[in-house]
Formats: structure tokens, C-alpha cells, sequence
């Protein structure tokens, strides 16, 4: 049974203006009630997918040592590898139970954001990886466009309100791995209950079983998605915008049945950020007497920096 709605985006990129319409409305709706959508026809190709999930096995399978060499703690886990046990959710005082490496932007033309931002860090024994992970993300970052584009006709404003925010903007390619459990956790799971602080978060099929979503009525159900389908999910940002219109879902990843602790999982988000100087001050439109403004006024970067030290990635 399916716990979250299924747009097809091809409706929207290539539909006429009835099949575009009825999507916007089917996309918006579903993200004011629950948060969440599966999507098919995303133009994410599935060679794509499946040749960086071998790379990202290969990587995770090497030593620790080898690993850590990629690690630089002062990048807050933004850039590169992140091992295991460092990450929280920001009400947990316990890791989760993952390692994971990051790719960010590719800052296209002159822009002043490629003194920003860091380097991404090459994985000398992967190549392919470097290459791979290049080509994903770029197509990760135009799937979200599109249906960034779509949430911006249902709110009312330009369908190209967010092209300029997301224009070389601070979005990160995350793959995580969560190794098999050896040991009684001490309380912790694979990824504890949190929301996630981007504008919109593009999940490809995780390896197992595990992702569950909290309704409405307080109950966590499980999230899935068939064959060539992507999960797609509000997160904070946009939540804060639209001054709690649209919901970033609570959400978490829990472990396997015992029999099944010798199982690893692996999964592959992109998170989608804006530029930093892009405000998060609540759209007029979605302010009335029966919503109030909700949110002050801060900037993406200052919120993602709020965020990060939360989560344990970045000190004060």
C-alpha cells in the first residue's frame, strides 16, 4: 500500500497545459498534507544511478585508514568523507549509525561563489567515481529545478521564481552507507527521527528497507518507491518560506530486524540548497489571520550555519 502520492514529472516538462496544471496541483497538495512524493519519468538516467551505486560501494568497502584521508573536520562534513559515528540529529545526543561523503556544487562561469565554497575532493583509487558523481549531480540538480519550478506556480509566484536562488547554489550530492550492525545499539539507530534543512531533498532507491515518515496522526509508515522512481521530500527552507504551507516531514531511517543486522544499506540523496544570500522571510502570500507569520527573518547561509551546529557537524 502506498504511503506517499506518485507524480509523474514528464506530465509537467512535457505535458500540455492541462496535463502541467493538474500536475502543480497534485505536486502542491501533496506537500501541504504530507511532505512527501514519489516521482517517475525524473530524467535521472538509471545507468547514472547504478554506476555510481557501485562506486560508492567500492569506496565504502576500503580500509578506514584509507578512508580517513579524505576526511578535513574543518569542512563541517560538507565536502569529502565523514566517518562514522560523527553526525546527530539535532535533538539526539547520540550518533547515528552511518559514514558518508559529500560532493557540492560545480560553480559554472565567474561567479563569486567559487571562492566560497570548497573544493570537492577526488577519490584518487576511484576515478570513475569523480566522474560519475559529477554527471549525477548536475542531473539530480535538474530534476529539482523542475519541480521547484512546479511548487512555484502552486504558490503563485514566477514559475522561474527560484532559478536564480538555485543558480550555482549550495546543493550537496550525499552517498551514505550504514554498515551492517555488529553489536546492541546504545539507543541509536541508522538515522534518527529529523527533518532536512534544504529547499527540497531528491532520494534515488535506497539498498534496503528502512526510511519511514511520521503522519499526521503521529504514526511512522514506511516510504518506498518502485522501479525508476525517486523520493522527493520538503525540508526546512522551504517549510520556513512558505511559513508552514508546505511541511518538511519528520523522517528517519531505523534499523533491520535482528536477523537482518549483517545486512549494510546504502542510499543516495541529493539535497538542494539555495545561494546563501537567498531569504528564507516568509512569502506575503502565505501570511493571513488565519496563518500568521510564524518565522524571522534569516538568510539560507545563516540558517544552513544554525543547522550544522545542531547536527554536530560544525562548532560554535
Amino acid at each position: 500500500m502506498r504511503t506517499i502520492p506518485l507524480v509523474d514529472l514528464e506530465q509537467f516538462t512535457k505535458g500540455n497545459a492541462a496535463e502541467k496544471e493538474a500536475f502543480v496541483k497534485k505536486l502542491g497538495e501533496a506537500y501541504e498534507d504530507i511532505g512527501f512524493v514519489a516521482v517517475e519519468n525524473h530524467g535521472i538516467p538509471e545507468s547514472l544511478i547504478d554506476n555510481f551505486y557501485k562506486n560508492v560501494k567500492d569506496f565504502f568497502s576500503m580500509d578506514t585508514d584509507t578512508k580517513k584521508k579524505y576526511e578535513i573536520v574543518e569542512l563541517a562534513g560538507q565536502r569529502g568523507y565523514t566517518s562514522f559515528g560523527r553526525e546527530k540529529a539535532k535533538q539526539s545526543e547520540v550518533a547515528d549509525l552511518k559514514e558518508f561523503w559529500q560532493i557540492g556544487q560545480y560553480v559554472e562561469g565567474d561567479d563569486p561563489v567559487k571562492d566560497i565554497y570548497p573544493e570537492n575532493m577526488e577519490i584518487e583509487e576511484i576515478q570513475e567515481f569523480n566522474t560519475v558523481g559529477k554527471l549525477l549531480f548536475k542531473s539530480f540538480e535538474t530534476a529539482g529545478s523542475h519541480l521547484l519550478s512546479a511548487i512555484a506556480l502552486y504558490l503563485g509566484l514566477d514559475e522561474d521564481y527560484f532559478n536564480k536562488h538555485i543558480y550555482n547554489g549550495n546543493s550537496i550530492l550525499r552517498a551514505i552507507h550504514y554498515p551492517p550492525i555488529t553489536s546492541e545499539p546504545a539507543s541509536a539507530i541508522r538515522a534518527e527521527e529529523h527533518e532536512d534543512i534544504n529547499l527540497i531533498t531528491l532520494l534515488v532507491g535506497a539498498s534496503a528497507d528502512g526510511l519511514q515518515l511520521l503522519n499526521r496522526n503521529n504514526e511512522w509508515k514506511d516510504i518506498s518507491a518502485g522501479p525508476g522512481q525517486i523520493v522527493v521530500n520538503v525540508g526546512d527552507m522551504l517549510q520556513r518560506l512558505t511559513n508552514n504551507k508546505m511541511r518538511s516531514t519528520t523522517h528517519r531511517v531505523v534499523n533491520p530486524p535482528k536477523e537482518k543486522w549483517h545486512l549494510e544499506r546504502y542510499s543516495i540523496p541529493f539535497f538542494l540548497h539555495p545561494r546563501s544570500e537567498m531569504r528564507l522571510d516568509c512569502l506575503e502570500n502565505c501570511i493571513d489571520e488565519q496563518h500568521p507569520l510564524i518565522y524571522d527573518p534569516i538568510s539560507a547561509g545563516e540558517y544552513l550555519t544554525e543547522r550544522l551546529i545542531e547536527i554536530g557537524l560544525l562548532k560554535k
